[in-house]
């Protein structure tokens, strides 16, 4: 169904706090850069995922070079409010022609003229469509997706790793890609924004030109390394998914396949963070009860995506989906709580952290029958998060006695609760390095004596045996190794005294 995805780098982007990127403004008004190419040019790089695994229709556009460096003869067509209205479709299907053509921009001086002319034009065509001068006709949306399709579907360029073969870097290190061809892509995803969004489109048509291939060559471009162009695939896959609802389980499947193999074969993606954003709005949108599809999809695609590296770059779409299937249905509490313990990370303390602040939100959403469900290994692990010598990982911890729900679910459980996490509290009382630590510590601790004295008076006297079992073991073991040495080094005098009598 997909091409092959390689090894790629999934980038951290600032998370859009729209639902659209920033659109038509000045910005595309510019010039752009130079060389023309065929559109439908193969290039032959495996590590990267092709968009441009084109169909027929867009294999061959109208008007596009057939040899680098040559373009057919760009005439000057009047605006569309130069001619009769009867006309304008077919000015229309004119002008789709020469935004056919697909320039290279490596080299911003050559066909300069050429370029110009192409960008005020799909200026024109998103004016066009965004006043409503009414319905297009099918044929001229058959051209308009066509173009549409031989501008955007492309072969992404490496990343930087690829190019080096060095190993994976810090997403957060490493420089946005901005691609040059940006003054006319930008415009031509508006052109397609305003297609779906407009009103005049009638959906019965336009599914025939948006289908699944298009959909699934749209989410192969999830993977370019330009956030801006990430950000407008985002926002026109969100109205697609919206306006085109044949389409909705067949792009949750795709998404679904672009995690599995994230997850389990690459870690390399950059679009991860957007994919989560657009799954926030889906799933908030689901009904009850839930479908037993979405709960595999929890299950089998979100909860593993804990385990990659560099999960930082999207945590924080994917803890905001997550909680959503929470707060959708709290009898998924114990599954997600449980999922988050089996891919909890053991020595990287930047990510547990994340983990604490993720299972505070979830917490926040959990009932009481389930939280008793997974209580006990829960606090197992907060416990070791409590006594971590990462003064970040301990404090993160301690900070969940700051929530009242989650403080109110431990008093209801302080019998279970209470004995499992003491010992770290009294560790961390009599010798953490962090004086921050030890006064929250402090805190909790007088939490605990002021909700139950009795109960915590137990616990101490627990801990204090069990303290004085465990030293008067560690003498006896002592006192052990003390006799060991010494019937060794009996032995060997004894050894070195019959040595000397044979010589």
């Amino acid at each position: 169904m997909f091409n092959k995805i390689m090894k790629r780098g999934g980038r951290k982007v600032p998370k859009s706090e729209g639902n659209e990127p920033t659109v038509f403004s000045s910005a595309y008004r510019s010039a752009g850069g130079s060389v023309v190419s065929a559109s439908n040019v193969t290039v032959n790089h495996a590590s990267r995922p092709t968009a441009a695994a084109v169909s027929p229709q867009t294999q061959t556009p109208l008007g596009s070079a057939g040899v680098t460096g040559v373009i057919p003869p760009i005439e000057n067509l009047p605006l569309f409010r130069d001619v009769p209205v009867p006309e304008r479709q077919t000015l229309f299907l004119r002008k789709l022609q020469i935004c056919s053509i697909v320039f290279e921009f490596s080299d911003s001086l050559k066909f300069a003229r050429e370029k110009e002319t192409k960008r005020q034009t799909l200026v024109e065509l998103v004016d066009f469509i965004h006043s409503g001068s009414g319905r297009l006709s099918e044929a001229v949306q058959e051209e308009l997706i066509r173009m549409i399709g031989n501008n955007i579907f492309r072969c992404l360029p490496p990343t930087s790793h690829e190019n080096t073969g060095s190993e994976n870097a810090d997403p957060e290190e490493e420089e946005s890609y901005l691609d040059p061809a940006w003054p006319h892509l930008q415009i031509v995803y508006e052109l397609l924004l305003r297609y779906v969004v407009s009103s005049d489109t009638d959906t019965k048509i336009a599914k025939r030109y948006i289908d699944h291939s298009f959909v699934l060559r749209l989410l192969d471009l999830f993977d370019s390394e330009d956030p801006r162009e990430r950000e407008y695939l985002k926002t026109i896959l969100h109205r697609i998914y919206g306006k085109f609802m044949v389409h909705r389980p067949f792009i949750r499947k795709a998404i679904n396949n672009i995690f599995y193999r994230f997850i389990f074969e690459t870690e390399r993606h950059s679009g991860i963070g957007e994919l989560l954003e657009i799954l926030g709005s889906i799933i908030n949108g689901f009904a009850l009860p839930m479908k037993e599809e979405h709960k595999l999809f929890l299950v089998r695609a979100l909860i593993p995506l804990h385990k990659p590296k560099g999960m930082a770059a999207y945590h924080q779409q994917l803890s905001y989906c997550i909680t959503q299937f929470v707060e959708k249905d709290f009898k998924l509490a114990d599954t997600v709580i449980r999922g988050l313990l089996k891919y909890w990370p053991v020595t990287n303390c930047q990510k547990e952290v994340l983990f604490l602040g993720e299972l505070e939100e979830i917490l926040e959403a959990t009932q009481s029958a389930e939280f008793q469900r997974c209580m006990v290994p829960l606090f197992k692990q907060i416990g070791s998060c409590l006594s971590s010598s990462h003064f970040q990982v301990a404090e993160r911890a301690l900070f969940l006695w700051n929530n009242d729900h989650i403080v109110s679910l431990i008093a209801q459980n302080r019998n279970i609760i209470f004995p499992i996490i003491f010992d770290a509290l009294e560790k961390n009382m009599q010798g953490h390095w962090n004086q921050a630590v030890h006064g929250l510590t402090a805190n909790v601790r007088k939490m605990f004596l002021d909700m139950d004295t009795e109960l915590f008076e137990e616990c101490q006297q627990k801990y204090i045996d069990k303290e004085a079992k465990a030293k008067s073991q560690e003498e006896q073991r002592q006192m052990a190794w003390r006799r060991l040495e010494a019937v060794a080094a009996a032995a060997a005098k004894s050894s070195a005294e019959d040595m000397v009598l044979v010589n």
